[in-house]
Order: structure tokens, then sequence, then C-alpha cells
């Protein structure tokens, strides 16, 4: 969290909590690493689940790390719930290793549509290889659109 910026911590801890409350993040078994205005950082540990045919992380595990981080990130921005629009995912190279880290960064913060980029890491032997990278749409809700969305508790 940012120190100079107190009027994000509580878009943090609203952040934080819905997050926690997302069931595939779980089974996916991703964590939350890094969040701050206008960023996010996901990272999820290689499992056997996880894994393609070859032994590589699945490109639909990246994928979801996309769409996640870049969500989020694009919340951070204003504090208002955000839905994925599209988004265009180039895979750069296999994701082997033993960590995947995508790392998403707001480039345009609208009050319809958030740009944001995002870029995903594999982690071999302690050093990150760039095997993804993203341009994604973020839908911004006001209000009343969030609240015609049903939470599933």
């Amino acid at each position: 969290m940012s120190e100079t910026d107190p009027d994000f911590a509580p878009i943090a801890t609203r952040i934080r909590d819905n997050v926690s409350r997302q069931g595939f993040m779980g089974l996916v078994g991703a964590e939350l690493a890094e969040l701050s205005r206008g960023t996010c950082t996901l990272a999820v540990d290689r499992r056997p689940e996880l894994l393609q045919q070859h032994g590589l992380f699945h490109g639909g595990v990246t994928a979801f790390l996309v769409d996640n981080a870049t969500t989020i990130a694009a919340a951070t921005s204003r504090g208002q719930p955000a839905l994925t629009a599209e988004y265009k995912l180039n895979l750069l190279s296999p994701a082997s290793g033993d960590r995947l880290i995508c790392r998403a960064r707001v480039i345009k913060p609208g009050r319809q549509v958030a740009v944001v980029a995002a870029d995903v890491f594999c982690v071999i032997d302690g050093k990150e290889k760039h095997t993804a990278t993203a341009l994604a749409s973020i839908a911004m809700l006001d209000d009343k659109a969030a609240a015609r969305i049903r939470s599933p508790a």
C-alpha cells in the first residue's frame, strides 16, 4: 500500500476482502501478492493441477491471472467495482518453473473504461522469464450497475 496515499487504505481493504471471497482464486491457489494505486500483482505456485500435458503451466492459468490482475488494478484507481470487457493476450514463451507472477498496471484510468497492461513471468531457479503480455479494457461500474450484479454470498 502506498504510504503517501491515505485515501487508498479503505480501497485496498475492500479489494482484499472481495478477492478473498473469489472461489476461483482459492481453487487455482493464486495470491494477491502486491496492491497499490493503479497496480496489482498476483502469483501462483506450481502444482500438478495447473499444468498441461507437457508439464508447463496451462495457458488458462496465465489467462486467469491476466483477467483478474487487470481488473483488480483498474479497481484500485478510483475504488469502483470493475469487470473485464476484453483482453488481448500474447503468449511469448512456455511457462515453466516454480511460480507464475502477473503484474498489472493501469495505463488509462477512465470513468467508464480503464485500459490496463499486464506482464506474466515464470520463475525458474529464482530468475524471472517473461512468458506473456496483455492489454485489457476494463469496464468501470457505477453504484447502480454494481447493485444489479448479484453477490454469490
